[in-house]
């Protein structure tokens, strides 16, 4: 996938068709004969090889769309022969590490039960940014392999495992709640579990100095969403091994900040259950009581995550978090309403959150502040219990849900919730149909800014 600075590494020049013209006026006669010769045009996704006059591979040719820098190198892996490779296009340094995270994304294979021929071709990277991008593309990865385990082999126990494994590797603090443990104290969380064989847990992880900002993450880590008693149709439930998105997002997030040293006083929260259907399932019309005593109406039992996250919310609030931010795959409206490779988030800080918007669209790690509008609050309000799992409205079903979460942030927290997808339909460069990582990026670069690396 990468090397460090190799000597002999072949020179890509990524071009889009305008600056191909003016590249081709500054190329040697023998190159810009070999070009004028293929009709490379610099379409996006086209790739020339330039003969070396000894056989070999002198140079890359690949075309782009104008202003791609993150996808601009992501075919190329599986398309390149073996090989050491350099970008020699004069970029800034942000938008070439881009590029080389593209690259790093387009040697991605999901490799756990198929046998797959992975790509040889390797791009160079510098001393200076090597680690960082590195570090950015494993997280991306482990996300992708997480949300694509189906839960035959990833149940609570086994994702609770993966937390437990990072935790060592950085020498974070570990703890698992379950059992009698778990009914007592986190209420809601064993409620949505109780169905399953395998029985529900909280995951909590602990890293980094004691006196530093208190950073809270908190994951959604629904393990397969049968939808409960209010059990979807099979059409339905075909994606619902990806319903623990959250959790791997708040596990590959919490990788970065712990491989690559953020100054904070890190805790991660992962309520871990499996929605089922049994004789002792919660029902619609259920009253719930939550770690936090507020009552729950349980208007449908397919909006379990909302109901799960609020335990973890609340005990995060408990230990003291300044900030918390949390990802989960919690509505179909925000797929209604952006789509798949637009994830809406939601936040207390508005000039912060509009800020966030701004720099993932620069670092092509797009998100979209959506508004926490206090008018709808009502819509979760009902009759005999103090809040309820769906609204009384058909219409922004992610701005309800994220009300309800709202309600179980301490006041005074600077909280971000994250309406993710977690998911590719369809194969594209770098990007392949499966599990996704959405905003890691972004909320990596926006929390490097706020908070700086260790010394």
């Amino acid at each position: 996938m990468f090397c460090v600075s190799p000597e002999q590494a072949i020179p890509v020049q990524s071009l889009d068709a305008e600056e191909l013209e003016s590249w081709k006026a500054r190329a040697e006669a023998g190159e810009r004969d070999w070009i004028e010769a293929s009709g490379f045009q610099a379409a996006p996704g086209s790739l020339l090889l330039v003969p070396d006059g000894k056989g070999g591979v002198g140079r890359v040719l690949v075309g782009r769309e104008p202003g791609d820098r993150l996808w601009a190198l992501a075919h190329l892996p599986a398309l390149l022969p073996e090989g050491d490779y350099r970008l020699a296009n004069e970029w800034p340094r942000d938008e070439r590490e881009r590029a080389a995270i593209g690259w790093g994304l387009g040697c991605y294979r999901f490799d756990r039960y198929k046998q797959v021929e992975k790509p040889a071709a390797r791009l160079a990277l510098d001393q200076e940014t090597e680690r960082r991008i590195r570090t950015l593309v494993e997280s991306s990865a482990f996300v992708r392999d997480l949300v694509n385990t189906p839960a035959i082999d990833l149940g609570p126990q086994e994702l609770a495992e993966t937390a437990r494994s990072l935790a060592s590797e950085h020498d974070a603090d570990f703890r698992v709640f379950e059992g009698e443990e778990l009914e007592r104290e986190f209420p809601a969380i064993h409620v949505v579990g109780q169905a399953a064989s395998r029985g529900p847990r909280l995951i909590r992880m602990q890293w980094g100095r004691e006196d530093a900002p208190r950073l809270a993450l908190v994951g959604k880590g629904v393990i397969f969403d049968s939808g409960g008693l209010n059990i979807k149709p099979g059409a339905g439930m075909l994606l619902m091994k990806k319903d623990m998105g959250g959790s791997a997002h708040a596990l590959g997030l919490a990788k970065i900040i712990m491989s690559l040293g953020l100054d904070v006083n890190l805790r991660v929260y992962i309520p871990a259950v499996e929605n089922a259907i049994s004789g002792n399932a919660y029902r619609p019309s259920d009253i719930i009581r939550t770690r936090k005593g507020t009552t729950v109406e349980i208007g449908n039992t397919d909006a379990e995550g909302r109901v799960v996250l609020s335990d973890a919310l609340t005990l995060a609030s408990e230990e003291g978090a300044e900030r918390i931010i949390d990802f989960a795959t919690l509505t179909g409206a925000a797929r209604i309403a952006l789509g798949e490779d637009l994830p809406p988030f939601y936040g207390r800080d508005l000039k912060a959150a509009r800020a966030i918007q701004d720099l993932s669209f620069e670092a092509e790690d797009p998100l979209w502040h959506m508004p926490l509008f206090e008018p709808y609050r009502r819509q979760i309000e009902p009759a005999i219990a103090d809040i309820s799992n769906t609204g009384t409205s058909k219409f922004a079903g992610s701005v309800t849900a994220a009300l309800f979460l709202d309600h179980f942030v301490g006041e005074g927290i600077d909280w971000f919730h994250f309406d993710i997808y977690a998911w590719n339909l369809s194969d594209r460069p770098g990007r392949p149909a499966g599990g996704e990582a959405q905003g890691l990026r972004s909320m990596w670069q926006w929390l490097e800014g706020s908070y700086g690396t260790r010394a």
